[in-house]
């Protein structure tokens, strides 16, 4: 194995040894891209990726790290570090698709403010990451140029929406990947591809850029190997942003600080409806053995009553696609998009109708007509104002239960990976889901951890550990979160370097 692969899954080792020039950026670039072009043939997690503006970037990092030029990224948090971002968030290089065949070739005049902070932190974008079209979907198979395969086993899904870039960390492409959260699209691949993702609260990252989705819901988030990772690429990405009129006008804490600090009293809630029959049995033993970690921690283990849980999917699938409806009228094949070939005598509305329907999947034009139907007359009251009354009851119960704890355990999906084409039934597929909606219903902050492995005809497929923490609260999240790292090994997981 490459020296360079141990220092992809520890970023504070990898940042150490460029700084003292113990490695060279270009050597960890030309690595990521030898491991990228061996195994995205068969795993078909990047749809572009940079290798020469890449090589660009490290040599001149290393020649500023050497004295020989002038760069103040060199001496960013993520001085020389690969990172890979999710095929929605936009940048002045390259192309953005959003996984769709609407947007094929569009080349974006600015780049998401992340990306600008990422390059000013000194890192260095391999590539963009595939991902469900328009992030609709929980398995990265509705992208129009591929379905991406899960590395622990290529028959199955890594999850979506985020799956390229979930990918792209447990295959050891990068130390560090971008996705993005409508309803769980980082966590839950993370929890499938055995790394570590996070849920910013709504507002603590800057969403412009970001192609929209559920605006009210969207948020980028951190993939990483370890919680220490996905807390320094927070760190980066964290903060108000004048562009963006949703993002909160708060103090970014210093996550890396204190991380490794036991948070004092810890009450950890169990919720019940968490601890369901419809779980996965290994998943639920997975889940009671990390809460006798934390037992065994000293925390206090507290039983939580969360009743509108099994609200949280019908109260999503009203919001998220009423959201999209509108957003993505926008991409008409006049505007914006894919524009159909026009036909003799064809009118303006028949265009419109064309260029959508080959410009979008199937799934985007379910969500396209769920959600216009919704905010229709005559069932705008029914619908989407009733989901809002039942947001924000979902608030409320959150806020209750975190008078009570500081965090709330629980799988963050209810099953390992599933096999490829596994979820044909739309309802099935939006299930996998039930425990990460509300987070994004309530704009709370969360994190997947793993802890632990199921065994699957012979192979190992990854579980993940779903904490939850108050808006606002991820200093407490990340703490809590590395103390279940430091109490067990699941961290070190590494997929093998050939399926």
């Amino acid at each position: 194995m490459s020296a360079i692969a141990p220092l992809l899954r520890d970023v504070t080792a990898l940042r150490a040894a460029i700084a003292e020039r113990r490695v060279g950026v270009l050597e960890v670039v030309d690595h990521c891209i030898d491991v990228i072009g061996r195994r995205d043939g068969e795993l078909r997690a990047l749809r572009e990726v940079y290798p020469e503006r890449a090589r660009r970037r490290a040599d001149a990092i290393d020649a500023a790290l050497a004295g020989r030029r002038d760069d103040p990224s060199a001496a960013g948090l993520l001085a020389g570090v690969p990172v890979v971002v999710k095929d929605n968030i936009v940048t002045d290089y390259g192309t953005t698709t959003c996984g769709s065949r609407m947007l094929d070739g569009y080349a974006s005049p600015y780049s998401a403010t992340v990306i600008e902070r990422l390059e000013e932190a000194g890192a260095i974008v391999l590539g963009k990451a595939n991902c469900d079209e328009f992030a609709m979907g929980s398995s990265t198979e509705s992208c129009a140029f591929g379905a991406t395969r899960n590395p622990w086993d290529l028959s199955r899904v890594p999850g979506g929406s985020s799956g390229g870039s979930a990918v792209a960390i447990a295959a050891g492409y990068a130390a560090l990947a971008l996705g993005s959260e409508t309803g769980g699209s980082v966590r839950q691949p993370a929890a499938l591809c055995g790394v570590v993702g996070i849920k910013p609260s709504y507002g603590r990252v800057s969403r412009y850029g970001l192609v929209a989705f559920g605006s009210s819901l969207d948020q980028v988030g951190p993939f990483a190997h370890s919680v220490g990772g996905a807390a320094m690429l927070l760190q980066v990405i964290a903060g108000r942003d004048e562009r963006d009129s949703t993002s909160a006008d708060l103090g970014v804490p210093d996550y890396l600080q204190a991380l490794d600090d036991r948070v004092e009293s810890l009450v950890v809630g169990v919720p019940v409806q968490y601890r369901s029959d419809a779980n996965d049995p290994r998943v639920a033993q997975a889940i009671e053995q990390a809460v006798e970690v934390y037992r065994g921690l000293g925390a206090e283990i507290v039983e939580i009553d969360l009743p509108l849980t099994d609200y949280g999917i019908s109260t999503y699938y009203v919001i998220a696609p009423a959201e999209a409806s509108s957003n993505l009228a926008r991409f008409d094949g006049i505007r914006y998009g894919h524009r159909a070939v026009p036909e003799p005598g064809e009118v303006l509305e028949d265009l419109y109708a064309r260029s959508r329907a080959e410009g979008f999947g199937p799934e985007v034009q379910r969500r396209i007509m769920l959600g216009t139907y919704m905010l229709s007359a005559g069932y705008y009251e029914a619908y989407y104002r009733r989901a809002l009354q039942v947001r924000r009851l979902i608030a409320q119960e959150y806020a209750r239960a975190f008078e009570r704890c500081h965090v709330l355990l629980g799988p963050t999906a209810p099953t390992p990976a599933f096999p490829l084409g596994g979820k044909a039934d739309p309802l099935s597929m939006y299930l996998c889901d039930v425990y990460t909606v509300n987070t994004n219903i309530a704009g709370a902050c969360a994190i997947s951890i793993p802890c632990g492995l199921a065994d699957e005809g012979g192979r190992r497929l990854p579980i993940g550990l779903h904490l939850q923490a108050r808006p606002f609260d991820e200093s407490v999240l990340l703490r809590a979160a590395r103390m279940f790292e430091r109490a067990t090994d699941w961290s070190e997981l590494v997929v093998a370097p050939s399926a």
